[in-house]
């Protein structure tokens, strides 16, 4: 597989949403009914995500085949953690809403790599039904850390993953 990563344009979002539809159904199919209703994340999400540059999509040739949300700045839902603590209170790059085609293999991992090279430090937060998505960050070296509350709220475990090469925020 040879997989690479762009930024995602205006142009990318009839294929991106499909994919978010995929990643829901993926979700339900493997129990987890909670996580990303009623619709999110929202087109207005995504176009905003692009606007501000943060939307990145992975490609295998010339098709999309993930997508996910990347960027350095302070995520105010990472300011209090329950339960644990981070590895470290250093800078960090915040890993969102990360989506897959159906069947398709080593897409999130490879979206991981790409990410830590440019964050030593990378926090990601997911819900407590979604097994596979803890799986994967498991298996990609991250350390749970305890539990973080959403805007509304809501729940969510937390990871992060500190990278032993010297990184840089971009």
């Amino acid at each position: 597989m040879s997989y690479r990563i762009r930024q995602a344009t205006f142009d990318d979002l009839p294929v991106v949403m499909p994919i978010y539809d995929q990643a829901r159904a993926y979700m339900r199919q493997n129990g987890n009914m909670d996580q990303w209703t009623g619709g999110y994340p929202s087109e207005d999400v995504i176009r905003n995500d692009i606007g501000l540059n943060h939307l990145y999509v992975c490609l295998e040739n010339d098709e999309i085949v993930g997508v996910f949300c990347f960027f350095t700045d302070n995520e105010p839902t990472y300011d209090r953690i329950y339960d644990g603590a981070w590895l470290n209170d250093e800078p960090y790059g915040v890993i969102h809403r990360i989506g897959v085609t159906s069947h398709r293999k080593g897409v999130a991992s490879f979206c991981y790599n790409y990410c830590l090279p440019r964050c030593k430090n990378l926090r990601i937060d997911t819900h407590r039904d979604n097994i596979p998505m803890q799986r994967s960050l498991a298996k990609n070296g991250f350390s749970y850390c305890g539990i973080i509350y959403l805007l509304n709220g809501d729940e969510r475990l937390a990871f992060q993953k500190v990278s032993q090469k010297a990184g840089s925020l971009s």
